[in-house]
């Protein structure tokens, strides 16, 4: 059967493609490459050229998303312009392509019969409520224009499953991390971008005290989510993808340290627009309705993440 993958040149799309492809499944990415990078799909065509194809599309065209999406099975929807930064400097461009492209995905999704719709959402939708864990069932209190479009997303896909009886979900990723997250680009995570820095011989920065918390999830326990998700009964609402556990940045800086054999200060500067101040993700309808259970540990993942970035800092 086929799957499609949209914005499956990027970070956590490309992890998905692979495990995908690897599962047996006939995998066609779609991706416009604006923020993606076919480096992330390297050796595909080679060792998968029977049940892989790539598309360069963007998602807000229709024609070319019928032909595209014609015949799949599932669609994987993690096309997006990410970054909260991002969206602040142009909000336009992030409402075209998250809200548009995915209201464009879901609908075409629908009219051609694709059978369900796995949408990546985000963990932003929350803003700064102060309690923790996030859980599904708390008011949506975005803070920046990409919060605001990974809302919308979700939705338009409960609205799309109850009018049609069209299966979505939207899964709520908590800071996905690992391998081929992009360290260069302005927009970078922050682990990536500490990462780049200390094995550089600089000091992470930090915006704010670092006392900030973050629940840091694998990607491939993301992709994990993702598949899970498809194969459930779950549809038509949001659910909460994260490790369950959070830690500050300043937790972040030590553990690093330790794994570089670096003894770096963080240096502190004044707090950035839209950034909330702590994130735990409540996991209990994730347990409950996809059977997911994180299985890669914080230290892992970042042992994992420092191994693929090191070679590139030389």
């Amino acid at each position: 059967m086929l799957d499609v993958v949209t914005g499956g040149a990027g970070f956590i799309g490309s992890h998905l493609t692979r495990a995908l492809l690897k599962s047996g499944r006939e995998v066609r990415v779609v991706d416009d490459l604006s923020t993606g990078s076919l480096e992330n799909l390297n050796g595909l065509k080679t060792s998968f050229n029977e049940t892989y194809e790539f598309v360069e599309l963007d998602i807000r065209d229709t024609e070319g998303l019928k032909r595209v999406l014609d015949g799949a099975e599932i669609v994987y929807h993690q096309a997006a312009i990410p970054s909260v930064q991002r969206s602040i400097e142009n909000p336009l461009r992030s409402n075209h392509v998250n809200v548009g492209g995915t209201l464009n995905v879901l609908a075409v999704g629908h009219e051609v019969g694709v059978r369900k719709v796995v949408y990546a959402s985000s963990s932003s939708v929350y803003g700064d409520s102060e309690s923790l864990p996030k859980i599904e069932a708390m008011e949506a209190r975005p803070l920046s224009p990409y919060a605001v479009s990974k809302f919308a997303g979700e939705l338009y896909g409960r609205t799309l499953s109850r009018i049609h009886r069209f299966p979505t979900v939207g899964l709520r990723y908590f800071n996905v991390f690992g391998p081929r997250q992009n360290p260069a680009s302005r927009y970078a995570a922050v682990i990536p971008k500490f990462i780049t820095r200390m094995l550089a011989g600089q000091p992470p920065v930090i915006y704010g005290d670092g006392e900030q918390s973050r629940d840091f999830t694998y990607v491939e326990d993301v992709v994990n989510a993702n598949l899970l998700a498809a194969d459930s009964d779950a549809s038509g609402g949001s659910v909460n993808v994260g490790s369950g556990e959070r830690y500050t940045l300043n937790r972040l800086v030590g553990l690093l340290n330790e794994i570089l054999g670096t003894t770096f200060e963080p240096l502190y500067e004044e707090p950035r627009l839209g950034d909330v101040r702590h994130s735990l993700a409540g996991i209990d309808v994730a347990e409950s309705e996809l059977g997911y259970f994180p299985e890669i540990g914080f230290r892992e993942g970042l042992e994992r993440t420092v191994d693929w970035i090191e070679p590139l800092s030389h």
